[in-house]
């Protein structure tokens, strides 16, 4: 099977959460005999920002990391849509994609046939930018793999698509595993992007408070943080690590006893439930994880079991206590916490439910005669 894949980035992770589940995915579907071609604009901001900051030594490490995984670099204006899709037996297109080259996609298996596509939405967009969602045409799509319930629901109800699967984020667990043995470095790590400061607030309350109470050695790891930023990082104590490339964070989060995962409190309350990368990698790393405000609608995990649910600062120094004081207790929450990922939330499972959802679709016939196509993506 031929599969190709529009993204934002497959090379580059600085602040591109997606591109730890773009790589497990297709390293799955590349390790089961399929072909995969990925596609990634050529002026990719995260691309951008990567090599101004970090160099070329990231994607050269990122090829170690992940052998027999590249991406095509497109310019839009010069993108032949024939040729990257010939032969195409699937096709997904995530939404930060160009809205121009969604809706020439779409136009182009409509009049080619012969391929499922899907349009992969993963970030609440369409709920906090409701416009902008409805403005997209997937009119020839075959539907909407959503990271969670709440956005799936959102794209029915509006009309926006007429079918919609949930398609939760995963672990790439080739990558993310316990490395036991290497020397600790501190009590507590959190791995977050700093995003303007959008969740400034509650980093004081979930991290820099629980941190001074308890007296901890914390650290911090991300992109985009300003030098205000970790100056007041540096004025509670906690270190920050800077941006480590995301299939190197194994390694990282194994010199700690416990991780935090800590989204803003608008994004839990605005789109609630959906999983994000770090704390799914931290999991199947085999760390305890204290999660502040995340209401897991879609009952990925067990709170109390899996992970623990912090709901105020308060109740976040208390797990942090209780599991750095017991590390019979921290091992049992970690164990449970890794088992759940490598029983439902694996890459591999994820491209099962892909494969799966393939079969009971019918593959959809050229509506008009193809023609060669020079589709218009750039004004």
């Amino acid at each position: 099977m031929r599969v190709v894949l529009f993204y934002h980035s497959l090379l580059s992770d600085w602040n591109n959460s997606m591109a730890h589940f773009l790589r497990g995915i297709s390293m799955e579907l590349l390790l089961r005999g399929h072909e995969v071609v990925v596609y990634e604009p050529r002026n990719a901001w995260s691309m951008q920002r990567l090599l101004a900051e970090h160099g070329h030594s990231p994607v050269a490490r990122f090829h170690g990391a992940y052998p027999g995984l590249a991406s095509r670099r497109y310019e839009a204006r010069t993108l032949d849509l024939d040729s990257a899709l010939s032969g195409a037996d699937l096709v997904l297109v995530h939404e930060w994609c160009d809205a121009k080259l969604i809706k020439a996609i779409g136009l182009h298996r409509a009049l080619s046939g012969g391929y499922r596509l899907f349009f992969h939405a993963t970030h609440p967009t369409c709920i906090n930018e409701p416009e902008k969602m409805a403005r997209l045409d997937l009119t020839h799509y075959d539907g909407v793999l959503a990271a969670g319930s709440v956005i799936r629901e959102q794209f029915l109800a509006e009309g926006w698509a007429q079918r919609a699967w949930t398609w939760h984020e995963a672990a790439d667990t080739r990558v993310f595993k316990p490395m036991p043995g290497l020397a600790p470095e501190g009590d507590l790590v959190w791995v977050g992007n700093w995003r303007d400061g959008e969740r400034a607030v509650e980093l004081h309350e979930f991290l820099v408070e629980p941190v001074q109470a308890l007296g901890l050695k914390a650290r911090v790891y991300g992109a985009g943080y300003t030098p205000e930023a970790i100056d007041a990082l540096a004025a509670a104590g906690i270190e920050y690590g800077g941006w480590v490339p995301n299939f190197e964070l194994p390694a990282v989060l194994a010199r700690f006893k416990v991780a935090a995962h800590i989204p803003s409190r608008e994004l839990a309350r605005s789109a609630p439930g959906l999983p994000t990368g770090h704390p799914l990698q931290a999991l199947a790393c085999g760390l305890p994880l204290v999660c502040g405000v995340w209401d897991d609608i879609d009952g990925l995990f067990r709170p109390g079991v899996d992970y623990g649910l912090a709901r105020d600062g308060d109740e976040m120094t208390g797990w942090l206590k209780v599991l750095l004081d017991n590390p019979d207790m921290a091992q049992w929450m970690a164990r449970h916490g890794r088992s759940t990922v490598q029983a439902r939330h694996t890459c591999a499972h994820r491209v099962d439910e892909l494969l799966s959802l393939m079969e009971v679709l019918p593959v959809a016939e050229a509506v008009a005669a193809p023609a060669r196509m020079a589709l218009p993506l750039a004004v």
